[in-house]
């Protein structure tokens, strides 16, 4: 169910008038029962202070800070196009990005500075595949990050306030071979079985990153792939790029609990989405990367993995919505 759906439900139950923008039905303005009134844009409600939403946006500026408070982030750097770098004393260019890239040992992951749910989040191999994605992100993003490839499992952590409201592990998109089907037919397969789930269109099949990742497998979209071998597509594990979530809510260790919650707090935030790198966040932490910070965490894939999971967002969203009708 869309967020802007939920929302509207969730007013009905407490009393409050919801009007949504009709044509794409992603803005919203909700007046409560008492008077008070708010807004919200896509998953972003009036529940972070906007001096801190901002921050969290910026990869760059988030990853500093974070650093300076002692949390493990990902080593990396900003570079700019040739029309940014004009107007800086000190210009970082995609040459630059590219020498940075070498220094630091390929793979790395390169991605833009400001854009959310994986949109050209890419691990480049060599020469060649770093220019071919820096320059595609270029064209709509005046700047990117070059970043040290780190491995472990990708875990989102969603936290409101002190409270933990859900923990999943983010799996990137896959398929399961049957022996028969190539990967194209797979992935239509893997397409409806998302939309009768409820998640929209969001499997791209003509994405660079999937004919590159099946080229370093030695695959293409024609491939057969054996019953039950599983290939992987994309190395983003974001939902919104055809991940899948497997839940931990009922199970993330403490020692993660209080790194997300601490992570929050630091940010200024109140409401976010803790973006890590850990073996197995059940047990004690011993080691983990912090990929990012989300501050508007978008729920909609996650809502449709499962009834559970759709509670447990329906039930985040009752809170925020709560707590902009009581807080002045």
């Amino acid at each position: 169910m869309p967020i802007t759906s939920i929302i509207q439900k969730l007013a009905l139950q407490i009393g409050a008038v919801v009007l949504v923008e009709p044509e794409y039905e992603l803005v919203g303005h909700i007046t409560f029962k008492n008077g008070k009134r708010s807004v919200f844009s896509h998953a972003k409600l009036n529940i972070n202070g906007f001096a801190s939403a901002e921050l969290a946006k910026d990869k760059a500026y988030s990853n500093f800070f974070l650093k300076q408070f002692g949390y493990r982030v990902t080593e990396g750097k900003t570079f700019f196009n040739d029309h940014l770098c004009a107007k800086l004393a000190h210009p970082r260019n995609i040459d630059d990005g590219f020498d940075y890239a070498q220094k630091l040992g390929f793979p790395v992951i390169v991605k833009p500075l400001n854009l959310s749910q994986g949109v050209l989040v890419t691990k480049v191999y060599n020469q060649a595949e770093y220019y071919h994605v820096a320059k595609k992100i270029f064209r709509i993003k005046p700047g990117l990050i070059v970043e040290k490839f780190y491995s472990g499992n990708d875990y989102r952590i969603l936290v409101l306030d002190n409270e933990i409201i859900a923990a999943y592990q983010r799996v990137p998109l896959f398929i399961v071979g049957d022996g028969k089907s190539n990967i194209l037919e797979l992935l239509q397969q893997k397409q409806e079985k998302f939309m009768n789930m409820g998640r929209t269109k969001i499997i791209k099949f003509d994405d660079f990153r999937i004919s590159q990742k099946l080229q370093t497998q030695n695959l293409n979209l024609d491939s057969v792939i054996p019953a039950n071998d599983i290939i992987y597509l994309l190395d983003s594990a974001n939902l919104s790029s055809g991940g899948e979530a497997v839940d931990f809510s009922e199970s993330i260790h403490s020692d993660f609990q209080k790194l997300a919650i601490n992570i929050t707090k630091d940010m200024g935030l109140r409401l976010s989405g803790v973006d890590i790198l850990a073996d197995d966040i059940t047990s004690p932490m011993v080691d983990y990367t912090l990929i990012e910070v989300n501050g508007s965490p978008g729920l909609n894939h996650y809502a449709a993995s499962s009834e559970v999971a759709a509670r447990k967002v329906e039930n985040l969203y009752l809170k925020i919505l709560k707590i902009l009708e009581n807080e002045s």
